[in-house]
Order: structure tokens, then C-alpha cells, then sequence
């Protein structure tokens, strides 16, 4: 499957109160799970700077993808960018075609 990774914003009004943090990212991930059921999580990090937070998934196509980013953007992210992820080693080959 392929991996894509989520960068994520969100908006002022999620951010002003953070001690919900917890229960709206479980709501996130729990309305994932429910309507793009195939994705598999791999990793999750909140970051320090222009994006909040880092997310590293399968998912069976770039349309599943695009759901997990409609989905962040539905729940209060401000931004939400889902990117192909390709690994090093299939990177490496690729470049030796050309």
C-alpha cells in the first residue's frame, strides 16, 4: 500500500482551549477509522513550527488520501496536505532508470 505523510495546521479555535487537544484528535481519528477504514497508521507527531502536526499512513490510493485530508480539514485543521511518500531504497531505483 502506498504511504503518504499528513501535514497538518489547525485552525485558532481548535487551538484556543488545548486541553481538548486530546479528545478532538480522538474524535479525528475515530471518524477516520470509521469512514476510510483501510488506512493504517504508522506514526503520529506534534511538531514545533509551521505545521502542528506530522502524520505517517498507508492508505490503498491517493483517493483514501485525499479523504484523510478532507476529514483534518471538516474537524478544524486550518491546513491540510496529504504528500506521497516514496521510500529511499524504491527512490534509488527509480533513479537509475532515467
Amino acid at each position: 500500500m502506498p504511504t503518504y505523510v499528513l501535514m497538518s495546521t489547525l485552525s485558532s479555535d481548535v487551538t484556543r482551549n488545548m486541553r481538548n487537544r486530546e479528545e478532538i484528535g480522538k474524535e479525528w481519528k475515530k471518524r477516520i477509522a470509521h469512514q476510510v477504514p483501510e488506512v493504517k497508521w504508522l506514526a503520529h507527531y506534534a511538531l514545533l513550527g509551521s505545521y502542528d502536526f506530522l502524520d505517517i499512513y498507508e492508505a490503498p490510493s491517493e483517493e483514501a488520501a485525499a479523504k484523510v485530508s478532507m476529514i483534518s480539514l471538516a474537524l478544524g485543521a486550518l491546513r491540510a496536505e496529504s504528500w506521497t511518500a516514496i521510500p529511499y531504497a524504491r527512490f534509488i531505483e527509480l533513479s537509475k532508470e532515467i
